[in-house]
């Protein structure tokens, strides 16, 4: 859909920084890094695009309560934040879920009248066999794949193939590697097509240096989204992480009191 005037769809694309963890190692985050013990703080992001009256949620953000038994500290409520910003959940039509994991999918019932968007093969790792491996179900909580499940037998869930147009301008794109079903987010916005990345890149530094993440489904095809980003992002500078503090220091403000929590990252990064 175009934005009103006859021209394509542009959207702004704002950055919830709703959590972090300040103790994080290098150990945790890279596989035989040559620092294991140095820190590396993660944030962690979830989104909403709005182009004139449409919102698309991406992710929903984490459960307080999943936070603290993961050891991590909320800074906002996400729920509260879109509020903050003119977006009622309940009038939310849109919500992509680019995965599962349980910092993703914490507030599924906070958008009663939402459909949900998901990679059809992310649904079946999560219900099939590898469930059964702890290193594989580690980062999944299971009441949240019970309330998917249910939420798909309300057919309330689309379980797309690997390449979805969800909204002129907005399409997801499978890149798997963290996880069987890892998509990406392509984004129309004024200055060109932004990728959000989520979990396919936790980091700026692994897209730099070409390394993998330490948790895995796949390492071959973690290493592999790099290059469908790039191919999908107009530069480099057009790639957003899902955990990475250097997010939140290169990128504008979405406002005054909202510094270091929720930011543009439409417009273009403070870059050295």
């Amino acid at each position: 859909m175009a934005n009103g005037t006859g021209e394509p769809a542009e959207y702004e694309i704002y950055a919830i920084r709703y959590g972090t963890n300040e103790t994080r190692l290098r150990g945790r985050n890279f596989i035989l890094d040559a620092r294991p013990d140095d820190p590396l703080t993660m944030d962690f992001f979830c989104w909403f695009l709005r182009c004139g009256d449409r919102v698309i949620v991406v992710d929903t953000g984490m459960n307080p309560v999943k936070a603290k038994k993961h050891g991590h500290t909320m800074l906002l409520d996400p729920v509260a934040t879109l509020r903050d910003f003119g977006v009622e959940p309940e009038r939310v039509e849109t919500v992509l879920i680019t995965h599962m994991h349980y910092d993703h999918t914490g507030h599924l019932d906070a958008f009663p009248n939402a459909r949900f968007h998901m990679q059809a093969e992310e649904m079946a790792y999560v219900t099939g066999p590898w469930m059964g491996r702890r290193w594989f179900r580690h980062a999944y909580e299971v009441d949240e794949i019970c309330r998917m499940v249910q939420l798909l037998h309300e057919g309330r869930v689309d379980l797309h193939g690997r390449d979805r147009a969800i909204a002129d301008g907005v399409s997801v794109h499978w890149v798997g590697g963290h996880c069987a079903g890892q998509e990406i987010v392509r984004v129309r916005t004024a200055r060109g097509w932004v990728v959000l990345a989520s979990d396919a890149l936790h980091y700026y530094e692994e897209y730099e240096r070409g390394i993998p993440f330490a948790v895995a489904f796949n390492v071959s095809d973690m290493i592999a989204a790099h290059d469908r980003i790039r191919e999908l992002a107009d530069s480099d500078d057009h790639v957003v992480p899902a955990h990475d503090p250097r997010v939140a220091a290169i990128y504008p403000s979405a406002g005054v009191g909202f510094e270091g929590r929720v930011h543009r990252v439409d417009l273009p990064p403070r870059l050295p």
